[in-house]
């Protein structure tokens, strides 16, 4: 079992995702975040059952690093619940590993980053 962690969160729309994903890499909570883009999401939702097309985010950091990754997301999201869910890495590739350190908040040394 390692310390990363996936964050899953849905956006309503295409900029919301970017704006937050950016946001996230820049304040080094996350060291990468795919958008992917027009999913369709069904749920129940103040006792009815809802559909809406959204963008998910999935966000790689790390468990100590996820409390302020939730609270900085919540406060920047426009929804009044937004699904912001982590899930743990139970292995990797080391040198990516290494690098999804090196580009989170609390990383010991920065290390070139390398091509990918």
């Amino acid at each position: 079992m390692t310390d990363k962690i996936l964050v899953s969160a849905a956006c309503g729309s295409a900029e919301e995702a970017q704006k937050l994903a950016r946001m996230l890499v820049e304040e080094r909570l996350a060291a990468c975040v795919q958008v992917v883009p027009r999913i369709r999401s069904v749920y129940r939702w103040r006792g009815a059952v809802e559909e809406s097309e959204e963008w998910l985010l999935l966000a790689k950091s790390r468990r100590d690093l996820f409390g302020d990754l939730r609270r900085r997301l919540r406060a920047a999201h426009s929804y009044e619940l937004p699904e912001i869910i982590a899930l743990a890495v139970v292995d990797g590739e080391p040198d990516y590993l290494a690098w999804l350190d090196s580009c989170l908040r609390g990383a010991d040394s920065l290390r070139d980053e390398p091509a990918v």
